[in-house]
C-alpha cells in the first residue's frame, strides 16, 4: 500500500482528492492537513510514503512547506497541486526548486465533480505510483552500455528529453555547461503552456547559455537553448541551406505534447550521425523510439543513471534497450557533454 498525506486548505478539494485516492486498491490516505505547518507536523507523525501539497495555503504555503519537508525527509515524494496560470506556474517552479518531485493541475471547477475526479485520477495516481515505486525499487533494470560508433561524426546538435524531476536536473546540467558550449541545444520537457515560458526564463537566469521558449522558424545556433512550448511538438527541419525549429500540434505521442520522440527523430533525420541525445529523469518511455532513431543514424545517446533520477522511467527504458552509450550520475553529465561536444570544434578526420 502507498500511504499518502493530502494537504489542501479547501475542504472540497481535500474530500475530492481523498475520495479518488481511497478508491484505488494500492493507495491508503493516512491523513489530511489544511496548511503547510500542519503538513510538516503530520509528515513527522504519520511517516507517509508520499504527500500531495497545495501551492497556496494560509499560515505556510506549499513553497515553504515543501522546503522544510524536503530538508527533513529528502527522499519523500511530494506532488504539488497547481493552477495553470502565470502565478501558479511561478509558484510551482519554485516549489520544484525547493524539492517537490512533480506537480499536477488543480481541478478548475469548470466541469462537474465526476470530470474533476477523473482528471485527478488520471494525473495524480500514476505519478504517485511511479514516484513511490522509484523510491522503493532496487536496481531492477539491467544496464547495457552501447559501444561508441566506430567512426563517430562530430556532433552538430544536442537534443534533450526530460519529465518528472526534469526541471531541477535540466537546471543543473545547463548551469554547468560552459558559455562556449559549441552545439545548439533543443529541449523537450513535459510541461503545459505558461509553465514552459516561465521555465525557460528561470533556466536563462542560471545558465551561461541563452535559454528561451522556441518559436516556429527559430534557427538553432551554438550558445542558444530552445525549450519546446507547452502543447506543441518541437522538431527540426532543413530549409535550403539552413536548419530551423518547427512547432506543430500533431497527435500526442506517449500521451504527451510536447513529446521527445518527434524531436529526436527529426534531429536524426536532419543531422544523421551528428546528433548527441540526452535523456534525463522522467516517467514513462518517451524518448525510447527517438533514441533508437538517433542510434540507427549513427549518433550518440547519454542517459541519467538510476541513483540520481527522481523516476528512472525514460532513461531506464533507453538504457534497458541497450541504446545508451553512457549512463551517468547527474553531476557528471555536463562534463561528458562538453567533452563529446568538443569534437565539434575540430573537423572530423
Amino acid at each position: 500500500m502507498i500511504r499518502v498525506l493530502v494537504v489542501d486548505d479547501s475542504a472540497v478539494l481535500r474530500r475530492l482528492i481523498t475520495t479518488v485516492l481511497a478508491a484505488d486498491p494500492d493507495i491508503e490516505v493516512v491523513g489530511t492537513a489544511v496548511d503547510g505547518l500542519e503538513a510538516i507536523e503530520k509528515v513527522d507523525e504519520l511517516a507517509p510514503d508520499a504527500v500531495t501539497l497545495d501551492v497556496e495555503m494560509p499560515r505556510l504555503d506549499g513553497i515553504g512547506a515543501v522546503e522544510v519537508i524536503h530538508r527533513n525527509h529528502p527522499r519523500l515524494p511530494v506532488v504539488m497541486f497547481s493552477t495553470l496560470t502565470e502565478r501558479g506556474a511561478a509558484a510551482t517552479l519554485q516549489a520544484l526548486s525547493n524539492g517537490a518531485s512533480d506537480y499536477v493541475a488543480k481541478p478548475t471547477g469548470a466541469g462537474n465533480v465526476g470530470e474533476s475526479m477523473a482528471r485527478v485520477r488520471e494525473d495524480l495516481v500514476p505519478r504517485l505510483k511511479a514516484l513511490v515505486g522509484a523510491r522503493r525499487m532496487v536496481a531492477a533494470v539491467p544496464v547495457v552500455r552501447r559501444a561508441a560508433p566506430r567512426a563517430a561524426a562530430p556532433p552538430q546538435v544536442l537534443v534533450v528529453a526530460c519529465s518528472t524531476g526534469g526541471p531541477d536536473a535540466l537546471s543543473r546540467v545547463l548551469a554547468a555547461l560552459p558559455a562556449a558550449f559549441p552545439l545548439p541545444v533543443l529541449v523537450t520537457q513535459h510541461m503545459p503552456p505558461v509553465f514552459t515560458t516561465q521555465f525557460a526564463q528561470r533556466l536563462d537566469r542560471v545558465s551561461p547559455l541563452e535559454v528561451r521558449e522556441a518559436a516556429d522558424g527559430d534557427q538553432p545556433r551554438p550558445g542558444l537553448v530552445l525549450i519546446a512550448p507547452g502543447d506543441h511538438h518541437l522538431t527540426l527541419v532543413r530549409r535550403g541551406a539552413s536548419v530551423r525549429a518547427q512547432l506543430d500540434q500533431g497527435p500526442r505521442e506517449n500521451f504527451c505534447r510536447p513529446a521527445a520522440d518527434p524531436l529526436f527523430r527529426s534531429a536524426a533525420g536532419v543531422h544523421g550521425p551528428g546528433v548527441l541525445g540526452l535523456v534525463l529523469t522522467g516517467m514513462g518511455q518517451d524518448a525510447l523510439e527517438g533514441a533508437r532513431a538517433v542510434v540507427d543514424a549513427g549518433g550518440r545517446v547519454v542517459v541519467q543513471d538510476e541513483a540520481t533520477s527522481v523516476v528512472w522511467g525514460m532513461p531506464g527504458a533507453v538504457a534497458g534497450a541497450g541504446l545508451a552509450h553512457e549512463v551517468l550520475p547527474l553531476d557528471r553529465i555536463a562534463g561528458a557533454l562538453t567533452g563529446l561536444a568538443g569534437r565539434a570544434l575540430t573537423p572530423a578526420p
